[in-house]
């Protein structure tokens, strides 16, 4: 089977792999940074695709927002381009670069099917009463306002990866992706039944500079004492979480600054674990037994301090780590709860450009 092309483009970056699907390896990756012109960027790509001698099957594109409209990967069709663009008004910064991306594959490899992957489709499985806001009825469906959660194909991988690694047919449990951006999974039978980001991923847990759940009251308040919309969305997007906390947006250097005494930063650490227990415990609510709690992403795999501050307290819910096993390095699936717990606890390492070329694959090869 030829290899899939796996495409994820920002309004200023292309970042791309070449995976083979049978192997699960990749034979190929990039990032094309300050893109300014997206059919100059995919000539580049092209030329050295060209020069590894690799011609893909299909290419996969990652879409950050898909609405309610998409609960599945789709074939790009006139349709979904036009879909796609109307949802940009609820993903301004990410749908229009995803676009862009969609438009020069097509010109760049013009008799190969392209596939949109949606990070929101994992998510339409939820029920409504955890995908609604109380809000006027009107309101929600004039503008589409629901919670509509990301992180979608990286919460599908591992939660499938938990599976096999537990011998289970599916997962039931809570993944938690903890990265720059953060967000929590509440997993029933592989199937998401709520997630902590919302309309836009700014709700939820604590992120490097997203603020997660504040007072929505927060955002009026600021605005009669003079700020500007504009102002306070770039505050809580890019200067809040934190960055805002503590100055710092790497939770590394905050877990340095915490190591040496610093109060500022144990406060925030202290704030980011505290949110992910309160999901934690909401979810452990709505789910019943789970198997497992899953750690991924960036923080996740490999900060093993957060995932101990993170526990820490959760015995009585059955939930503790092994110091030891937590301590390990490793770069596999592995458990670090102690042997015989109620509720295991695993590290797997996320892989959101496999998933996609997988549904990529899947797709282009029923059509």
């Amino acid at each position: 089977m030829k290899p899939v092309l796996v495409v994820n483009c920002g309004s200023s970056s292309l970042k791309y792999q070449v995976i083979d699907v049978a192997s699960r390896e990749s034979l190929l990756s990039g990032l094309i940074e300050r893109v300014t012109d997206h059919s100059l960027a995919f000539e580049q790509m092209v030329a050295e695709l060209r020069a590894s001698n690799i011609s893909p099957l299909a290419v996969g594109h990652r879409v950050v927002h898909g609405g309610s409209n998409f609960s599945a990967p789709v074939l790009v069709d006139d349709q979904v381009l036009a879909e796609i663009e109307a949802l940009s008004t609820l993903a301004p910064l990410h749908n229009p670069g995803n676009l862009a991306g969609i438009y020069g594959a097509m010109k760049a490899f013009p008799g190969l099917r392209q596939v949109a992957i949606f990070d929101t489709a994992f998510h339409q499985s939820m029920a409504a009463s955890s995908f609604r806001y109380a809000i006027d009825r009107e309101l929600e469906r004039k503008y589409s306002i629901r919670r509509y959660g990301f992180h979608g194909s990286s919460h599908s991988y591992v939660s499938k990866q938990a599976a096999k690694f537990l011998g289970k047919p599916t997962f039931t449990g809570i993944v938690l992706h903890l990265g720059n951006g953060g967000s929590a999974c509440a997993i029933k039978e592989g199937k998401s039944v709520n997630t902590s980001m919302g309309l836009t991923p700014l709700q939820g847990l604590v992120m490097g500079t997203r603020s997660g759940d504040i007072d929505p009251a927060i955002v009026m308040y600021l605005a009669n004492a003079g700020l500007s919309l504009s102002q306070i969305d770039e505050s809580l997007n890019k200067n809040a979480g934190l960055k805002g906390m503590t100055g710092d947006s790497d939770l590394r250097d905050v877990q340095r600054r915490a190591q040496a005494g610093d109060q500022v930063a144990i406060e925030a650490l202290e704030v980011y674990a505290l949110r992910v227990k309160h999901y934690i415990g909401a979810y452990l609510a709505q789910l019943g037994e789970i198997d497992a709690i899953v750690f991924t992403a960036g923080v996740g795999e490999n900060s093993a301090s957060m995932r101990a501050q993170i526990t820490k307290g959760l015995e009585h819910l059955g939930i503790s780590i092994d110091t030891e096993k937590n301590q390990a390095a490793s770069k596999s699936d592995r458990e670090i709860s102690p042997a015989g717990s109620q509720v295991k606890v695993l590290v797997i390492p996320t892989n959101e450009e496999l998933e996609i070329a997988l549904q990529t694959a899947e797709l282009a090869l029923k059509s």
